[in-house]
């Protein structure tokens, strides 16, 4: 290193109060703006409905494609979620279109969009091939080939949720963080709700909801589901609810970054940005012991939340006899729940009781709202199978929206999207686990026990059990002692550089 440079990064004292004073200049976000962002995560709402609710549900009772297969299918999109630990690195490191997120954030969304409807397009052929050949080679490598296009559907959603989340802690401060993650999340549920609206009415037509369909028993061994009927219904969906979320994303992020950001003013780096490069913001993620403490609480209370995601349509139609239009709407319930959940937390129950506390709350909750949805089935009925649902999501809303503050805490200003890539692979790794999971106890279920209900009672008696130990778990996390940490490590690394 030259001495200018040297002299250059060596003036703490005269570059520090400008770079305050910069930060206190730049306006602090609005609730408009925060609705806005909002917009990005309720696309993401809509999407997961098409995947975890449309996709899933016509795999597994439609195309009586094994469980345990569309759920591994599916869950291949989580499975790739080490990509978030680099993007969130290559946001934090290298502007992209002229900024450190917004870049990311835009052709992440234009990709996984595009790539949903080519998902879609592989179920129909592994469908077809399983009709027509039974599970042969054929059919065996349609099913590959729709893993991978999951995968790829998983890359593209990392390159743009993982920057979008930095972006969060960029533009706000600790006083109306917590508020930007309530409004944030909240959109997340109106877009499942929205989506859930949506798809069931495109969705309710005498082809895929009709009196054949509602007869149609999901364990017999021949299959009466014509997919080309399913096809014409379908497609349009994907085509619709995709373009629609692209647009919410360019509506959500246009602007703000360069309005609002703080991460030029934050960053020791930011002019720096070959400073930090990947290998040395990993070593800054594995300084604290905290890290692996919260990634383990992570793991835990997300699979615990989301084994139901790869059953709960096939529950209601096997265990209910809904179609599929119906079973799209049991997201409605859940999402109302969370809206509020999250909502009221975000604003209320977080700001007065903290957030350790609120998620302690919500998983004592969450565990009793399993034990409703179970019973719902047990006596066949679809009111208190609603007010599960609706249960589970206050329950959910106010886990979420403690959780999330709390990660957005477990940050540094230098390296904010590899912590945010690191707290995503966890959410996302225990999100594929859970899929694949819930498929594979449901699979188990069914040949270890008769009576469809006592298998899907194995997958939510499983989750209320992840609660309790996600509680227990939550109580070794400590957060002054991970920022003294990190701070620590990051002081080491620049340190060394000036070495």
């Amino acid at each position: 290193m030259t001495s200018d440079n040297f002299s250059n990064n060596s003036e703490p004292n005269d570059s520090e109060p400008n770079e305050r004073l910069d930060s206190q200049q730049l306006p602090k976000i609005n609730l408009l703006t925060m609705f806005r962002l909002g917009l990005f995560q309720m696309g993401l709402g809509m999407m997961s409905l098409l995947t975890l609710g449309v996709l899933n549900r016509v795999m597994i009772d439609e195309l009586k494609i094994l469980p345990f297969v569309a759920a591994t299918a599916i869950a291949m999109h989580q499975f790739v979620a080490p990509m978030r630990v680099w993007f969130g690195q290559m946001s934090d490191a290298k502007p992209f279109l002229g900024k450190h997120r917004s870049g990311y954030i835009l052709i992440g969304a234009a990709l996984f969009t595009s790539v949903s409807f080519l998902a879609l397009q592989v179920v129909w052929q592994l469908g077809s091939s399983l009709q027509a050949n039974g599970w042969n080679s054929p059919t065996y490598a349609w099913a590959i080939v729709l893993g991978f296009v999951f995968a790829l559907y998983g890359v593209a959603l990392s390159a743009s949720s993982t920057p979008f989340a930095a972006l969060l802690v960029d533009v706000t401060d600790e006083d109306n963080r917590s508020k930007l993650v309530g409004v944030v999340w909240s959109m997340l549920m109106v877009g499942i709700v929205i989506g859930a609206m949506v798809s069931s009415r495109l969705l309710t037509t005498p082809e895929i909801c009709g009196a054949d369909i509602l007869a149609y028993n999901p364990t017999s061994v021949g299959g009466i589901a014509d997919i080309a009927k399913l096809r014409a219904s379908i497609n349009p969906v994907f085509i619709i609810m995709p373009a629609t979320v692209f647009g919410l994303s360019v509506l959500a992020t246009f602007g703000v970054e360069k309005k609002y950001s703080r991460y030029a003013t934050r960053s020791a780096v930011a002019q720096r940005e070959d400073q930090i490069t990947l290998g040395k913001a990993l070593k800054v993620l594995t300084a604290s012991r905290q890290t692996s403490v919260f990634f383990s609480f992570l793991l835990v209370l997300t699979l615990s939340i989301f084994m139901q995601d790869a059953v709960l349509e096939p529950y209601g139609g096997e265990v209910f006899g809904m179609c599929i239009a119906d079973t799209t709407r049991l997201n409605i319930p859940f999402g109302v729940g969370t809206l509020i959940g999250i909502g009221s937390s975000g604003f209320l129950l977080v700001p007065r009781f903290g957030k350790k506390k609120t998620i302690k709350f919500g998983c004592i909750a969450a565990a009793v709202s399993f034990l409703l949805i179970t019973m719902s089935g047990f006596a066949v009925s679809r009111p208190l199978l609603m007010g599960g649902l609706l249960f589970f999501g206050l329950s959910s809303g106010a886990i979420t929206a403690g959780a999330t503050s709390l990660m957005l805490d477990l940050t540094a200003a230098e390296t904010a999207g590899t912590f945010i890539g690191a707290w995503g692979l966890a959410q996302a790794m225990s999100r594929g686990l859970a899929t694949v999971m819930g498929g594979a106890v449901l699979n188990a279920g069914k040949f270890l026990v008769s009576g469809t209900i006592f298998a899907y009672s194995m997958v939510f008696g499983l989750e209320a059990l992840g609660m309790l130990t996600a509680i227990w778990l939550l109580g070794r996390v400590n957060v002054k002692e991970f920022q003294s940490n990190t701070k620590g490590a990051i002081a080491s690394i620049l340190e060394n550089e000036l070495d």
